[in-house]
């Protein structure tokens, strides 16, 4: 009479497993995905050991328009698909800084909501501000992003290609997720 419980219990792990993979996309700790709306093509890090998403930015400067805050700063990023060097100064506004702790010590940056295209969809996410220029991927998406995607297979890379266009599905940004 014991089996029976046994088979029961497998078969349904068996489906929770089928439908988890029917279900959710999948994406590699590594990432091709465009900004949008410019698409240009980076490297994505998909890193689940940070919250918040990263984008790499220089000349960062925060400043006040119309009495609330807001970020200028310039995007240098070298699209992956045609090796061209993207150079294109925003002013957005300041959604909320970021404070960070780490070996090197206390940071305190910018975050914007920005939008980037990973597979077909375009999702509007949270991006704190920093230079990555020494870093290897400009792009660092944080367990924030990595919710909204699927799932993430850290023995995987590449995936999936960017391929979003106007008809593309837009997930917004969820004004109730909690900040760090």
């Amino acid at each position: 009479m014991r089996i029976k419980p046994m088979l029961t219990a497998a078969l349904g792990a068996a489906l929770l497993v089928t439908s988890v993979q029917a279900d959710d996309k999948v994406f590699g700790w590594v990432e091709k995905a465009t900004v949008e709306p410019w698409g240009v093509e980076v490297k994505a890090k998909l890193d689940s050991g940070a919250l918040t998403s990263s984008l790499d930015a220089r000349e960062i400067e925060n400043f006040d328009k119309d009495g609330e805050p807001w970020v200028r700063f310039r995007l240098k990023l070298e699209d992956e698909e045609s090796g061209e060097l993207f150079s294109e100064r925003l002013e957005l506004p300041l959604f909320r800084d970021l404070k960070v702790r780490g070996a090197g010590g206390r940071d305190e940056r910018p975050v914007v909501l920005m939008k980037v295209c990973l597979d077909d969809t375009i999702y509007e996410e949270q991006f704190g501000l920093r230079d990555r220029g020494e870093m290897h991927y400009p792009l660092l998406l944080g367990r924030r992003t990595i919710s909204h995607l699927g799932l993430l297979d850290v023995r995987d890379t590449f995936v999936t290609e960017p391929r979003c266009d106007h008809d593309s599905r837009v997930v917004a940004h969820d004004p109730e997720e909690n900040d760090d």
